[in-house]
């Protein structure tokens, strides 16, 4: 386990102005914590959140972040938000490339690594997400998606950027199913590899797993090869659920 496990929340589509309770009992959390603790609220509350933890007395560890964002920082593209408009409602960090933008919207590996540009040009440390679909798995060709994904997604202008990959088995997302550790394992020392060859970065990127992380896992998880952190769906919503997550990585 690192120093500073990075443990994001990824709330997807939920959460209301009256969740901001919950992110503030994450905040004392994390406080607590050796961890680097992020979460990733649906946008609207973006601001509000910001807002509320910029109130608290002291400085909040707590980072926000948004779950995508669009390659241009301005256009005629009705319902998307940039990365700067992101980074003006209060976060410093983006997810992209998240399977269920993959999949549920079609979205290209060339894609994410133009949106990658955008959150690099307006300030935001990128979480790129990538992962294999079971039938992907039991055909053997794990390393070889793994790898394209890796390649297509990630801009060589990475290259001195604070930047984090998270490997989520899209056949373990939000269904119970979590792979062995020699399954993580193998894809996590797979990721670190192809990082070390390609950027040369000062702030070695995390690794996170992503995939069915529940309270009773998370420490197990961050005990394994190349787990730098964890991306928490569905847990990540209640802070009795996450706040048992960031204590796992002390």
């Amino acid at each position: 386990m690192p120093k500073h496990p990075l443990i994001a929340g990824n709330w997807k589509m939920h959460g209301l102005r009256d969740a901001i309770p919950e992110a503030l009992a994450m905040d004392t959390a994390a406080r607590q914590s050796r961890a680097s603790v992020a979460i990733f609220p649906p946008s609207t509350l973006l601001f509000a959140l910001s807002e509320a933890l910029n109130a608290r007395p002291e400085p909040s560890p707590v980072r926000l972040g948004g779950q995508d964002c669009h390659k241009d920082a301005q256009g005629a593209f009705t319902g998307d938000l940039s990365a700067e408009m992101l980074k003006d409602a209060g976060a410093e960090m983006v997810i992209l490339g998240h399977s269920e933008r993959r999949h549920g919207h079609k979205e290209a590996c060339e894609s994410v690594a133009a949106k990658t540009l955008a959150a690099l040009r307006a300030g935001l440390e990128p979480i790129i997400c990538i992962g294999e679909t079971l039938d992907q798995r039991q055909e053997g060709l794990t390393h070889a998606v793994l790898s394209k994904q890796l390649r297509d997604s990630l801009p060589l202008a990475l290259e001195g950027q604070t930047f984090h990959v998270a490997y989520e088995p899209v056949w373990a997302i939000g269904t119970g199913h979590v792979p062995t550790d020699d399954q993580v394992i193998d894809a996590m020392l797979l990721i670190q590899k192809h990082l070390a060859q390609r950027f040369h970065n000062q702030v070695v990127p995390h690794t996170l797993y992503g995939g069915s992380v529940k309270p009773d896992n998370a420490r197990h998880l961050l005990s394994l090869d190349g787990v730098d952190g964890l991306l928490v769906g569905g847990a990540s919503l209640k802070a009795e659920d996450f706040n048992r997550i960031i204590a796992a990585a002390d």
